[in-house]
């Protein structure tokens, strides 16, 4: 039995000797062309969030924020979703940074398939002073890149640039020290 199981070995082995080891292998050979687009570009995801970003959305109380409109104040941009636990466990102390702070404005935009109805109904249960609008996660907002998890937050300064980018979940403090690096104050 031994004997047969020799051959197979030797063919094993003589194999392991082709292999070329990852570090040898050609960058060139290991990149696709230069002209073909990653696929999850051509899904629609963005990469990089834009050093001034712009955001239009209708809020779920039907009026329109409008991220522009909003100069001259620091303005925390906050990425959720209803079945994410670090983002439930955020939203008070954000609600109570919006309703506190005269120059610190919310927007919690809810990245989820999710209905305004069904939305209405959570918000009920989870109140919140600073205004909600759902995004659609297969077309979100094109200077904001994709959520890689939630809770994602942008920290955005008076003059409109990103100040300070968080992945996972916030509090006033972690905010207001952003604020006060950035060379902020906080009302």
């Amino acid at each position: 039995m031994t004997i047969r199981l020799l051959p197979f070995a030797l063919l094993v082995l003589a194999l392991a000797g082709c292999k070329q080891p990852a570090a040898e292998v050609p960058a060139a050979a290991a990149e696709p062309p230069a002209t073909t687009a990653p696929a999850e570009a051509a899904a629609g995801v963005v990469e990089k969030t834009a050093d001034m970003p712009l955001l239009r959305v209708k809020t779920v109380d039907g009026k329109d924020f409008d991220l522009a409109g909003q100069r001259g104040k620091w303005v925390v941009v906050n990425f959720w979703a209803t079945w994410c636990g670090p983002c439930l466990q955020e939203m008070p102390e954000l609600s109570a940074l919006h309703a506190m702070r005269g120059n610190i404005e919310v927007v919690g935009l809810a990245y989820e398939d999710i209905e305004p109805d069904e939305m209405g109904a959570f918000l009920e249960k989870h109140p919140v002073a600073y205004p909600i609008a759902i995004l659609d996660p297969y077309n979100p907002p094109a200077d904001f890149a994709t959520p890689r998890g939630l809770p994602m937050t942008y920290l955005i300064a008076p003059d409109g640039k990103v100040a300070r980018q968080f992945l996972g979940p916030v509090d006033a403090q972690k905010i207001e020290q952003a604020i006060a690096e950035a060379g902020g104050k906080v009302a």
